[in-house]
Formats: C-alpha cells, sequence, structure tokens
C-alpha cells in the first residue's frame, strides 16, 4: 500500500487508497493561477473541488460589503461540498492564493459516490465536524481570551498544520496579511497589528510580508494557553 501524502486531517488523507483512486477517476483535472476564483458566494454551481495541489483562502461578505476571511484550505481538503450535498447557493467565495492543481467534481457525482460509498460519507461527516469545531472555538476564544492570546492561538494552529521551517523559527506557511490574520480571530485590522506588534516586541514572532515567523513555538504555546501535541483546530 502507497504511503498517505495528504496532510492530516484532510478529507484526502481519510480516504483508504482505494477511494481516492475511485474519487479522482469522477472529475477533470484543472489547473488555475494565483488569484482565481474557484468559487463564487452566492453562485448556484454545486461543483466539489479537491485540492490536489493547491491553498486557498475561504472568505465571506456580509450585506455591507464587509468582507471576512473565515478560514483557509490546503491540499487535500474539499471545498464546495456543502452546496454539492444540498443544492443551496454558495455561503463563501474560496480564491487561489497561489498556482492550483484542482479536480472538479459535479455535484450529482459526488453525491452519487458519497451514497454508495459509506466510508466517504464518514470521512466527509469528519471534516465537516472539524470546520465546526474550528468555527467554534474561534467564537470561544473572542468571547474569553483578549486579541494577543486569540491571536497566538491562530497562529499555533496555522503552524501546526501549515508550517514551514526558518532559519530562525516556524513560518506559518500560508499568504494572510495582518487584516485577513485579524479576521481570522474577529478582530479588527489595528487590534490584530497591536497585538502582533506586541507578539514581536517579546521575541515570540517576525512579521514578514504576508507571513509571520514564530520565533519560539513553545512560548507561544504557553501565551496562547495550548500544548502543542492538542489537535489542530485548522
Amino acid at each position: 500500500m502507497a504511503p498517505n501524502r495528504w496532510p492530516t486531517g484532510t478529507f484526502m488523507n481519510r480516504l483508504t487508497n482505494e477511494l481516492r483512486s475511485e474519487l479522482l477517476e469522477l472529475g477533470a483535472l484543472r489547473t488555475f493561477p494565483p488569484g482565481h476564483i474557484l468559487i463564487s458566494q452566492g453562485d448556484r454551481d454545486t461543483s466539489v473541488w479537491l485540492l490536489l495541489d493547491a491553498l486557498v483562502k475561504v472568505t465571506g461578505t456580509v450585506e455591507n460589503g464587509v468582507e471576512a476571511t473565515l478560514a483557509i484550505r490546503v491540499s487535500g481538503d474539499i471545498v464546495g461540498d456543502m452546496s454539492a450535498m444540498d443544492g443551496s447557493p454558495r455561503s463563501a467565495t474560496v480564491a487561489a492564493c497561489g498556482r492550483a492543481i484542482c479536480q472538479q467534481i459535479k455535484g450529482p457525482v459526488f453525491r452519487s459516490f458519497v451514497a454508495r460509498r459509506p466510508a466517504a460519507a464518514l470521512a466527509l461527516a469528519q471534516v465537516v465536524a472539524d470546520r465546526l469545531r474550528w468555527a467554534n472555538q474561534r467564537r470561544l476564544d473572542f468571547a474569553g481570551y483578549e486579541t494577543k492570546i486569540c491571536l497566538a492561538r491562530v497562529l499555533i494552529a496555522l503552524i501546526s498544520r501549515h508550517g514551514r521551517a526558518t532559519d530562525d523559527g516556524v513560518s506559518i506557511g500560508v499568504p494572510l496579511t495582518r487584516a485577513e490574520l485579524g479576521m481570522l480571530v474577529g478582530a479588527k485590522e489595528i487590534t490584530a497589528q497591536k497585538a502582533l506588534r506586541e507578539l514581536a516586541a517579546e521575541g515570540l514572532i517576525r512579521r514578514g510580508h504576508r507571513d509571520v515567523i514564530v520565533k519560539d513555538p513553545a512560548e507561544l504555546t504557553k501565551i496562547a494557553d495550548l500544548s502543542l501535541l492538542a489537535k489542530p483546530y485548522l
């Protein structure tokens, strides 16, 4: 059996080799440039996108035009599954952060796959549960902690799932602006910037262009009141 190369917790990681192979036979391979919109909020299309080699941002816009970054999805993840399963309009926009290689599967085809493959249905349910857990945790964090601690928690979650080693620490591995980091913890940009400055002044992080380097993960974990061994929320 070939080793599972997909990141832990992703939809593809949760499938057996047999199910992954079957799923990849159901759709068309597509390649997109950075910034391409895979899914637009409000659209009625029901295609599912498997992220084979991609990093995407999930954003939503409310009635007054304010946009919020809701989540990050990586290779092995699935997006568009909610509309595929219930036929409802797209609840968010999904955009590629870099060059993206994806598998497009039509909604009815994906539903048929899940219906005849109980193990795939269970894997999808587990993915949905993880997303709900992430959303609930962010709400609890914002209600119970100051922005600095909320931000520390998100940074730890990001490096746990997407982190990339550098000469002076661990990059969060995701191209996020300070405003987008703030959105992930429900804070305004100016508040998020203040929290980032405090963490940087304490020598815990280094801020770069659309990147954050965590210089001391163990100490940041203490600030966040978490365990490095805890399951990441992302």
